[in-house]
């Protein structure tokens, strides 16, 4: 980087190597947000409780559908096969 009159000049090398430094702390993972996916047979209040006793608080709720492919009569279709419940916690001040 150069200072002209004011005016800073950067190189397309350091260019470069402050999106690989920006790129580095998107992919990083936050050790305080976790994951939780709501389990077979399990009720969104007991999948809130069990977050709740692993010492996370949830703040964000994701659902996403699952699809099934069939094939019949030698046609593909592709039908609604459930949802998937995922909810995203982040750690208790307490627990830090």
């Amino acid at each position: 980087m150069i200072k002209k009159g004011g005016i800073k000049i950067v190189s397309n090398k350091s260019k470069q190597k402050l999106r690989k430094q920006s790129q580095g702390r998107t992919q990083t993972s936050n050790p305080n947000k976790k994951k939780f996916e709501r389990r077979e047979n399990e009720t969104i209040d007991q999948c809130l409780d069990r977050i709740r006793n692993s010492g996370y608080t949830p703040v964000k709720r994701i659902e996403k559908p699952v699809f099934k492919e069939m094939i019949e009569n030698g046609e593909k279709s592709i039908i609604p096969n459930g949802q998937q419940t995922i909810f995203e916690g982040i750690l208790n001040k307490s627990e830090r």
